[in-house]
């Protein structure tokens, strides 16, 4: 919504100097936002020029030196090429340091010919094109032969106006008004809203025009008939009101349906009554209807959308357009103007789908009753006085709404209880006065009339909410909290797991839920996902955010791709997110732990090349800080991704259930080296764990011993170290991989594949036989199962 504070000043007594600024930050402590704010012209050491002589540049075939007038006694020269430059011109000028939006003037010579400032068109200081005719673009403004010398030109144009727009909430639809900003300002200011003339004569002859709701989805519907309008220009404070509010203006009875509209934020719409058979119908669309509307697009029609019709044929969308058959035209004579209120959802559904407009934006926010019937009686006094028309006599009324105001009991602690202040019942009934809000006080009880214009104000605490916004947040004074605090339990453990994973060295990230259809399924197992489908969203705002992912895989993967194309080399992240999937009918979120790394990995002094066994490791250390220890396996099988590098990749195993994968992104998706995993967190944190146990540590030295196995090349290392932990029993601490070769002095089916072991005792001290004896029994039951061989 833009505000212009000149049409404000219609309704609300407001300093002539007011702060724009000021307006709109008090605004904003009152919980309406702005974008920007500033005067409508931005420009500077302009001056209402009068040309005294105009002759061509002796060295320019379309340049031209004028003499110009600018003040009693002032005449400048100045060079100018606009085409219409002729003498006894009044016009804009700009003289030299005068700062234009995109220039500053100075002070110069043109071909010789010295110029001392610039005339100017209505663009050139700001205003937009759209707003001016072909020869306001073409050359530079020209003003009335009155136009005072020396004077203003923005003030004498009335184009000295301030402009806010307002990012308003959804709820506030009463703010789509210059009224509703109006009573808005007088709560701030402390300043009555004045009333709106609605005073019109009407002709003796009778409406004879008939109204007919067919549908549900119409709660209020008005009719009226202004005969012998004059299509002509509307006036200049009508133009100055819709340009400062960011509409065009075209004639003067299509500029009063905006500016009702814009004063009192109820859309209307006006028909050529010569075109109509004599009634305007409600009712909802046919399927595959088709109907031309203003803009000249024919628009096929579902049944969701609603009509209006003459009786034989669809003329007009409800809440959205017009139809082009019955639009105003030049040769228009006679209007039927209609005021009505359709269901906000359903306008909604068709604008989304046809085109959205002010008028659609009105309706969906939801419409005051009050204001329909103020703003036909707005409209017809306007066609009588600036299109002349003649008013006919009577409306024709389809009444099915409420127009009740609402009545709700507050009292003095409900209020003071929820915003932490000690207001007396004076202090909160004064806060309702400035809202215009009439109220009742019985004892400690205050009974709130809220005015139907408010639509957003049901329930008592949105009266709290009403008197903390007038009263001031600012003036709320600060607490010390008086209950006592302890860690809250929701979320716990993924908050410990995120604490784990920046501990191990990685760095979380928060990144969209949305995604293309593409990448939607991908790091998805076919075994296992195949039958899921993404889901996509109803109205997506472009291609590449229109689907859920099914993996927080996705999201990090393209995180990788953003930092890898600015030269970000080590990327180690991770992510607890949402995935989401539809199967069947039904549609389903999960919980995910999801990491990706690529390049170096940094733990403390040291760092490495990140390769398959790092990301394990990382695994491996959250599944053993979740108390999964034991319990958990990497099994290589027809459950791993397709995007995953098959020969890199296992499914990650818990008490024999699936739980996630890991692995290298394939090399076709990526030639880097990129490792990626994914625990689904809500599978794993139902697998039950007792409680951690702890044992002191050991006093006594442990000893680290290798060994070097030669094995057939498809026996698994984790099958090997399972073997490794079986037969060394207690006393093994330890074991891990530590280097594979298959090179050369190898056999092509065999690989040597070496683990280092840890061996102690929290006893004693182990010797020499004690430790070779614990060896002996590995090396000889992983020869026993796998036919291993050591090395060396």
């Amino acid at each position: 919504m833009i505000l212009s504070t000149n049409f404000l000043k219609d309704y609300i007594d407001l300093d002539d100097d007011l702060d724009i600024h000021q307006l709109a930050e008090d605004m904003t402590k009152m919980g309406n936002e702005y974008d920007t704010e500033g005067k409508l012209i931005n420009a500077t050491k302009l001056v209402i020029g009068e040309i005294m002589d105009c002759v061509e540049h002796p060295d320019s075939d379309h340049l031209h030196v004028c003499q110009v007038k600018v003040g009693e006694g002032d005449v400048r020269q100045i060079v100018c090429g606009a085409p219409n430059a002729r003498k006894g011109l009044k016009v804009i000028v700009a003289l030299d340091g005068a700062k234009l939006p995109e220039i500053e003037i100075k002070k110069g010579v043109i071909r010789g010919q010295e110029s001392n400032g610039m005339m100017c068109a209505l663009y050139e200081l700001g205003l937009d094109k759209k707003y001016l005719t072909d020869a306001q673009v073409a050359g530079i403004e020209e003003l009335p032969a009155d136009a005072p010398v020396g004077e203003d030109p923005i003030k004498y144009l009335g184009l000295d106006d301030g402009v806010i727009d307002f990012d308003l909430t959804a709820n506030r639809g009463d703010l789509l008004s210059i009224l509703g900003m109006a009573y808005e300002v007088g709560a701030i200011y402390d300043k009555k809203v004045k009333d709106i003339d609605l005073t019109h004569a009407e002709s003796d002859e009778e409406l004879k025009f008939k109204v007919d709701v067919k549908t549900e989805n119409c709660s209020l519907f008005l009719a009226r008939e202004v005969k012998n309008v004059k299509i002509a220009e509307s006036p200049d404070y009508i133009k100055e009101r819709l340009i400062a509010s960011g509409i065009r203006p075209i004639n003067n009875v299509v500029d009063i349906s905006n500016y009702v509209m814009i004063e009192t934020g109820q859309p209307l719409h006006f028909y050529d009554a010569d075109k109509l058979n004599g009634m305007l119908q409600v009712r909802m669309a046919e399927e595959g209807e088709k109907l031309t509307t203003l803009d000249e697009q024919e628009r096929e029609l579902s049944a969701q959308d609603i009509v209006i019709s003459d009786g034989t044929r669809a003329i007009g969308l409800a809440g959205v357009m017009g139809g082009l058959d019955t639009e105003i035209t030049e040769n228009t004579k006679n209007v039927v103007i209609e005021a009505a209120v359709f269901d906000g959802v359903c306008v909604r559904k068709t604008s989304n789908k046809i085109l959205r407009s002010e008028a659609s934006n009105r309706f969906e926010k939801g419409l005051d009753p009050n204001r329909t019937y103020m703003a036909m009686e707005r409209a017809v006094k306007l066609l009588s006085e600036i299109a002349e028309g003649e008013v006919l006599k009577g409306t024709e009324v389809y009444d099915k709404a409420d127009k009740e105001n609402k009545k709700i009991e507050i009292t003095v602690e409900n209020i003071n209880n929820i915003l932490g202040t000690k207001l007396s019942k004076d202090e909160i009934i004064d806060c309702f006065r400035r809202l215009a809000f009439e109220c009742e006080s019985k004892d400690n009880t205050i009974i709130v009339d809220v005015p139907t214009r408010r639509i957003d104000i049901s329930i008592k605490e949105d009266l709290i909410e009403e008197v903390g916004r007038v009263y001031g947040v600012d003036n709320v004074e600060g607490k010390s909290m008086t209950l006592s605090v302890k860690k809250g339990s929701y979320d716990r453990t993924s908050r410990e797991i995120r604490n784990k994973m920046v501990n191990l060295g990685l760095s979380e990230t928060l990144s969209y839920v949305l995604t293309n259809p593409e990448e939607a399924p991908m790091f998805t197992s076919e075994k296992l996902d195949g039958n899921k489908e993404s889901i996509r969203i109803l109205k997506p705002l472009t291609e590449e955010r229109s689907c859920l992912r099914q993996t927080v895989t996705t999201a990090l993967y393209r995180l990788y791709q953003y930092n890898k194309a600015h030269h970000i080399e080590d990327i180690n992240i991770f992510e607890i997110g949402k995935s989401f999937y539809k199967l069947g009918e039904e549609f389903f979120e999960e919980k995910k732990l999801s990491a990706l790394m690529s390049g170096t990995y940094y733990t403390g002094l040291k760092q490495e090349k990140i390769d398959f066994y790092t990301i394990k490791g990382v695994v491996e250390e959250v599944l053993e800080y979740l108390g999964y220890g034991a319990r958990y396996s990497f099994v290589v099988d027809d459950n791993i991704p397709g995007d995953l590098h098959p020969g890199k990749s296992a499914s990650i195993i818990v008490d024999g259930k699936y739980m996630g994968y890991i692995g290298r992104i394939n090399p076709c998706i990526c030639n880097e080296e990129v490792y990626v995993f994914e625990i689904n967190l809500d599978k794993l944190l139902a697998v039950k764990t007792g409680k951690m146990k702890y044992k002191e540590i050991s006093k006594f030295p442990t000893v680290k011993k290798d060994i070097a196995l030669l094995v057939n090349k498809d026996v698994p290392a984790s099958d090997l170290q399972k073997a490794i932990k079986s037969a060394g029993g207690k006393l093994l601490l330890n074991s891990k991989v530590f280097d594979l070769y298959t090179g050369k002095g190898i056999d092509e089916d065999k690989k040597s594949i070496a683990f280092t072991l840890e061996i102690g005792d929290s006893t004693k001290t182990l010797t020499d036989e004690e430790i070779a004896e614990e060896i002996n029994k590995i090396t000889e039951n992983l020869a026993k199962k796998f036919n291993a061989e050591l090395r060396g």
